[in-house]
């Protein structure tokens, strides 16, 4: 399957021609309805900020890398007045982490505006990055010239307390990356729950209100702060009189997405090219939104056969005033895609089609087991200065692993060495760091290192540990010696103390150094 970069990038420039960067609004203006579940990040900014109903926060406790900045523009929107910026071209990446339930449903949203904030005129290409699946390219240069801004989308399940959202450079990377706004909201486990989120992602390619005019539905019309851009075509349009009941439909539309249609007279077929643009072969998960506009009675039904580039999708679906949703949670298409809906014989009025969306289907990228994940984040913790992109997953994508992270390629994935001798580290090592029961080896050594040695008797893959030229005090551990393959221990030059243990100085095939310490 290919990668959702082809067609996600010219989809989200349609879809961000409608969200310029620029508004006559008021930040603290906006209806006194509740913030919509989730976090909404506003990223190199120094203060909260009210836009509506959502107060978007600082990102500071969410990344520790970066660099903020202003985009110098005339009456720009709040959220875009700031972003975050990544001049460190040693790190294979830069990862915000987000608190999240494990097992829960959210959607991501990450948006970008330029404004020539470097002083250039072309923003950089760069990869994003959500819990270690590459998710696509950002390239923000179309709308960058147009001044809008861009979003991408995608709906994931968390793996863990926490995810992770990372931008990472790649090889025609130029200048650098950078991101405006992130968000992270929480989705009811009803929606899109055909999907099996431990295996895919589903990205988003477009989410469109049919017959509608005007700005993109979001918050608070959609409580999930979903966006519905308006779609029309050559085809007449309606507008519903009936009460329309998000939670009578499955993924809970909002009832003004669904209250304009497309549609056509009584008889009719009725065509739809959606979406405008062509796709990529690919799978993808379609649901499709249906209501008759008309007051509910007896007579108030619509049925028709609904197809996709000449297949079946559904066939005799009722479009009632109480509405329906049909949907396909796996369909390959490629190229243009048309929707056709041909009416029953003896239906009274023409078919109609009042929303859709449509997602393709991403293979997750691997999972790093969560017992690594774990170890390695409070080894991270534990170091008072570990490399610039030790956070997200530790091993994936396999490119753009921590540093000094080697990993291995089946699944799930392990943590097989560990390299950052003479990185000016300082910190100790936690009791933790034993649960890496895949390590090979690990060297630590010409570091600033301190506290006691932890005790590595569950790592029985162990073949050299090298933590010379450190700072570690106290006793060496004689469970050391059941390290069955243990061929190298470098101790020397540390603040060890007390005797060697004998059982160690006696191991077969074991090189040790000891040297520089205050060892008996």
């Amino acid at each position: 399957m290919p990668p959702p970069i082809a067609f996600l990038l010219p989809l989200f420039f349609l879809i961000a021609a409608t969200v310029p960067s620029s508004r006559a609004a008021d930040a603290d203006a906006g209806p006194a309805v509740p913030q919509p579940r989730g976090f909404y990040i506003n990223c190199g900014a120094d203060k909260e900020v009210q836009v509506g109903s959502i107060k978007w926060v600082p990102d500071a406790g969410f990344i520790a890398v970066g660099n903020a900045s202003a985009v110098d523009k005339p009456a720009i929107l709040p959220v875009l007045a700031t972003l975050r910026h990544f001049p460190d071209a040693t790190a294979r990446k830069y990862c915000y982490t987000v608190p999240a339930v494990k097992g829960s449903r959210y959607l991501v949203r990450t948006t970008y505006f330029y404004g020539g904030f470097d002083g250039g005129t072309e923003p950089p290409v760069f990869d994003q990055i959500v819990d270690g699946t590459l998710w696509s390219a950002v390239n923000t240069a179309d709308s960058a010239r147009r001044g809008m801004s861009t979003y991408f989308e995608m709906v994931a399940q968390a793996q863990g307390k926490s995810m992770s959202v990372c931008l990472a450079r790649r090889p025609d990377t130029k200048s650098s990356p950078f991101i405006s706004a992130l968000e992270l909201v929480d989705l009811e486990d009803s929606m899109y729950n055909t999907t099996d989120f431990d295996k895919y992602v589903l990205s988003t390619v477009t989410r469109s209100a049919m017959g509608a005019k005007g700005e993109i539905i979001s918050y608070p019309d959609d409580q999930y702060n979903r966006y519905w851009a308006p779609f029309t075509d050559g085809n007449p349009t309606t507008e519903s009189h009936s009460p329309i009941a998000p939670a009578d439909f499955w993924n809970l539309p909002p009832a003004k997405a669904l209250k304009g249609a497309i549609t056509t007279s009584r008889g009719k077929k009725l065509t739809v090219q959606w979406p405008p643009l062509e796709l990529p072969f690919a799978s993808y998960y379609v649901a499709l939104y249906f209501q008759d506009p008309r007051t509910a009675s007896p007579y108030s039904w619509r049925v028709f056969d609904v197809s996709m580039n000449g297949k079946d999708f559904f066939l005799g679906l009722n479009a009632t005033a109480a509405g329906v949703m049909v949907y396909s949670n796996t369909i390959q298409l490629a190229g243009k895609t048309e929707i056709l809906l041909t009416p029953n014989g003896t239906c009274p009025v023409g078919p109609l089609i009042n929303a859709a969306e449509i997602y393709q289907i991403v293979p997750v990228g691997g999972r790093t087991a969560t017992r690594d994940v774990d170890a390695m984040e409070d080894l991270a913790r534990s170091l008072k200065n570990p490399p610039p992109d030790w956070a997200g997953d530790p091993c994936l994508p396999p490119q753009n692993s921590w540093t000094g992270v080697g990993c291995s390629d089946n699944s799930p994935v392990r943590v097989l060495s560990l390299d950052l001798k003479n990185r000016g580290l300082s910190g100790c090592l936690p009791d933790s760091i034993g649960n890496l029961t895949g390590m090979n080896t690990i060297s630590l050594g010409g570091n600033k290192l301190s506290g006691p040695i932890p005790d590595f008797s569950s790592m029985q893959t162990l073949t050299a540990l090298h933590l010379d030229g450190n700072q570690f005090s106290g006793a060496i551990n004689p469970s050391l010696a059941n390290l069955t393959n243990l061929k190298e221990l470098f101790l020397n030059d540390n603040n060890l103390s007390e005797l060697i243990p004998p059982i160690l100085k006696t191991k077969p095939g074991l090189v040790m150094r000891t040297e520089g310490n205050k060892l008996q």
